[in-house]
């Protein structure tokens, strides 16, 4: 197989996951990386390639959430405000490949779990509760969520997203506009901590398409799930999917 039909897997790919995370709110983060590391030796690039690709994805999702008048600042300004410099800070960090893989499986093995929980045990009806959870509560979940975003390189809407639907902080539509939005604000801050830290990498001959691609498959996923219910299906498969990339990752680099 040569170079040029892998990478137009890798694109064909980066679109599917591209459109199915962005129906759900998600970046696509988790899975961009689980495909890169196939595709790039060099983990620096794979980092900043997936942090860009999330970043174009829920720059689509995020305006028209917007438009669309899901946009509730109020609600989602306490969860951004800590997470924004704990992401930049933690991008900054040098971790070796090893560690860095090992961190990366965690997080998405604890993701997927969080997403397949939330499948079998959401019910049908809930009683949202916002209101419950104080200001405090909402700035150290948002601190700990960007931290984790900006050292690993997801956007953090993965892991946010199934804690606030166990929590029943809102509904399903607010919870996926909030996971755009603050994978959006820790992307750029991820990418800028990068740039800080000096471990900004990226291959144009692979970035360039990748980033169509996401563009593409981001906007279709986005006015999907804005006009449908959103498929409880999608989120099971991620959460099984990410899960088992995680431990996969975890095994193969502790």
């Amino acid at each position: 197989m040569n170079v040029d039909l892998n990478l137009l897997l890798l694109v064909l790919s980066f679109f599917v996951v591209a459109t199915l995370y962005s129906s759900v709110g998600f970046g696509g983060g988790s899975s961009y990386l689980a495909l890169l590391a196939l595709f790039l030796p060099n983990f620096l690039e794979i980092k900043s390639t997936a942090l860009l690709c999330n970043l174009v994805v829920v720059s689509g999702s995020t305006y028209l959430i917007v438009k669309e008048g899901l946009f509730d600042l109020r609600k989602f300004l306490p969860l951004a405000l800590c997470s924004v410099p704990m992401a930049f800070l933690s991008a900054t960090l040098a971790l070796s490949q090893g560690v860095f893989f090992v961190c990366l499986g965690s997080v998405l093995a604890l993701s997927g779990g969080l997403l397949v929980v939330q499948y079998f045990i959401q019910p049908v009806t809930q009683k949202f509760t916002y209101a419950q959870h104080s200001r405090f509560f909402n700035l150290l979940l948002g601190a700990g969520a960007g931290f984790v975003s900006g050292l690993v390189g997801i956007g953090g809407g993965i892991l946010l997203s199934p804690v606030l639907h166990l929590l029943r902080w809102a509904d399903a539509r607010t919870i996926a506009a909030l996971a755009s939005f603050f994978i959006l604000v820790n992307s750029v801050a991820g990418l800028l901590g990068q740039v800080a830290g000096g471990h900004f990498q990226v291959n144009e001959n692979v970035l360039l398409p990748l980033l169509l691609a996401v563009l593409l498959g981001g906007q279709l996923g986005t006015r999907v799930s804005l006009h449908k219910l959103h498929p409880q299906a999608v989120k099971g498969l991620t959460g099984i999917f990410v899960l088992y990339i995680g431990l996969k990752l975890v095994f193969s680099y502790s």
